[in-house]
């Protein structure tokens, strides 16, 4: 029998060959290795994991360079399957939270771009790595992708999910990061907080009554954070759960079910 050397770097490159559109792709690369997708160069660990998100609306196949430290050169390439994206109408909504005045409009913006600005953070966490947890047990009441309709108005697809439970609900942290964005009153998606979990991936929990944390903080998977509410634009209690891969959003529902 052949002898095996423990020692041998292990050159194989792994990623899926289909994925969903709002999928998260875990591969894994030759420890070491340059890996370029949509532009980025993605951070590896240091068992060679990498990590990166499939939009809503992203069509394939995808193409995933990797320079190995040797300097050989594999193209990983990955088919993306469509999606049918039902449409919701959402009613009962405060009319200044779909068309508010331009004092508001400008107000949400500021909000939204502080929002966006706690996502572009690449730290190096592998806490992403490891399986997700509901933050909170309930009905889904709202799909990632879904078209919306606003009190008749079409709105931008549905940015995550939907868990409907009582207001005061403990959140949990469905995986362990750094929190680092917590305001308890944003105008349309009112209590906000966002954990980062490395390597570009966070999640963001909308409409909290209540936020125990503070920015800068260490989470642990499991740990309860906030509270469940109705704050901002919301017709009832629910948690809204999203997440995100820097600025390209995937669907949590998916995250939860990755083998």
């Amino acid at each position: 029998m052949a002898s095996v050397d423990a020692a041998a770097p292990d050159a194989r490159v792994v990623f899926p060959e289909r994925v969903q559109q709002g999928a998260l792709v875990l591969g894994k690369v030759p420890a070491g290795s340059r890996v370029e997708h949509a532009g980025r160069v993605l951070r590896s660990t240091a068992y060679g994991t990498v990590v990166f998100g499939v939009g809503r609306d992203a069509s394939g196949p995808l193409e995933v360079q990797v320079i190995r430290p040797d300097g050989s050169r594999t193209a990983a390439r990955i088919e993306v399957d469509p999606r049918d994206w039902p449409m919701e109408r959402v009613n009962g909504v405060p009319p200044k939270t779909v068309d508010p005045p331009p004092a508001i409009a400008a107000r949400i913006r500021r909000e939204q771009a502080r929002v966006t600005a706690a996502r572009t953070r690449d730290d190096d966490r592998a806490d992403f790595a490891r399986p997700f947890i509901r933050p909170v047990e309930g009905r889904i009441s709202g799909r990632f992708g879904s078209g919306r309709i606003y009190n008749g108005k079409p709105g931008a697809g549905h940015s995550g999910m939907d868990i409907a439970a009582p207001t005061g609900t403990p959140v949990q942290a469905p995986a362990a990061g750094t929190v680092t964005f917590a305001d308890p009153g944003l105008y349309l998606t009112g209590g906000t907080v966002v954990i980062d979990h490395g390597h570009g991936v966070s999640s963001n929990f909308l409409h909290l009554s209540r936020i125990d944390v503070a920015e800068g903080e260490r989470v642990e998977q499991g740990q309860a954070f906030a509270a469940v509410g109705a704050t901002g634009r919301a017709t009832g209690p629910h948690l809204h759960w999203g997440m995100n891969w820097f600025d390209v959003r995937v669907d949590p529902l998916l995250v939860l079910e990755r083998p």
